[in-house]
């Protein structure tokens, strides 16, 4: 699994849903350079089981995103159709009907390989025939760039274990403090906490009060 943390998020440009129902067919994150920071996340497929809750929590949370100044955008390897039909589904039938932000489709798996969080790989058999090893989906990736482009935050869950949008959330205000202040954010800091300057008096004065 590569790190990405400290590096230029992959380029792409791929189909997406936008807005609940609109095809974009040159969607790319580019647009966010200079102007927002970006949760881009990663789910394994359309209309399964912990994904809606998923992608329903994001644009539960999705107004104290944007409060940041922080665009969400979410990716599967579905094609744009499956996309469509799963945001014109009611919540009820297993849909996640209301979701506004952009949902990416990476139905040539080359945006999940490119942030190393496909589940799987192409090899090739002892008879020389090309086979996929592994589960054909993203893993639960997900990661924070800022303005530059830069990967500031990443984490990967296995599919089965669901994200938390309030740590995603905390994440960001950290990244934001540190990018507005100057001080660096200690172990289980939340907004309106204190921070600390990044040297051993700033650490020992820190944990001196706490």
């Amino acid at each position: 699994m590569s790190v990405l943390v400290g590096k230029k998020a992959p380029k792409f440009t791929a189909e997406a849903v936008i807005n609940g129902g609109e095809f974009v067919d040159n969607f790319s994150l580019e647009q966010y350079i200079g102007k927002k920071h970006v949760v881009f996340f990663f789910y394994p497929l359309d209309f399964t089981f912990v994904c809606p809750t998923e992608l329903i929590a994001f644009q539960d949370k999705l107004a104290e995103f944007e409060k940041r100044n922080v665009a969400v955008v979410g990716c599967s390897i579905d094609s744009k159709f499956s996309h469509w039909a799963w945001l014109n589904t009611e919540l009820k039938n297993g849909g996640i009907k209301g979701v506004k932000y952009p949902i990416v489709s990476d139905l040539s798996k080359t945006i999940s390989e490119n942030y190393d969080v496909l589940a799987g790989e192409y090899d090739y058999s002892d008879e020389g025939e090309m086979q996929f090893r592994g589960a054909p989906v993203a893993y639960r990736g997900l990661f924070l760039i800022d303005k530059q482009g830069i990967v500031r935050h990443q984490i990967v869950n296995d599919l089965p274990l669901g994200r938390s949008t309030d740590e995603v959330l905390r994440m960001v205000d950290a990244l934001q403090f540190f990018e507005e202040n100057g001080e660096v954010c200690p172990a289980d800091w939340h907004k309106g906490k204190e921070a600390m300057k990044a040297t051993a008096e700033g650490v020992a004065n820190y944990l001196s009060k706490h």
